[in-house]
């Protein structure tokens, strides 16, 4: 398998699950940012800011792949912070852990 495929599956992978999170678990999402004691306007920016930055992973240009995959990266360490100041476990804090792994990869491998 080539870098190419690899990094179009791990694109995908990335669309599914903020899809899915943002999208068809939105309530939950409403839950934890309440949870967490963060604004609804907040909650919003962030899902406006990753559901536009993973569009961003698909375009023809590379440089707007890395500015989506580069936001997504960010987005993904304020969870991780979130998640620590709020003293969850670790198995809370994987997906967004992932996601920023994953991100990393694609903004360092699109050429």
């Amino acid at each position: 398998m080539d870098l190419s495929t690899v990094l179009y599956i791990v694109k995908a992978l990335i669309l599914g699950s903020i899809f899915f999170v943002w999208v068809v678990r939105y309530e939950n999402i409403i839950e934890e940012f309440k949870y967490y004691g963060l604004s609804e306007s907040i909650r919003d920016f962030v899902g406006i800011l990753k559901l536009s930055s993973t569009v961003m992973l698909f375009s023809s240009d590379p440089n707007v792949v890395k500015f989506g995959a580069a936001t997504i990266f960010f987005l993904m360490i304020a969870a991780v912070l979130t998640h620590l100041r709020s003293n969850n476990p670790v198995f809370k804090m994987l997906p967004s852990f992932t996601l920023m792994l994953l991100n990393l990869f694609v903004f360092f491998t699109t050429a």
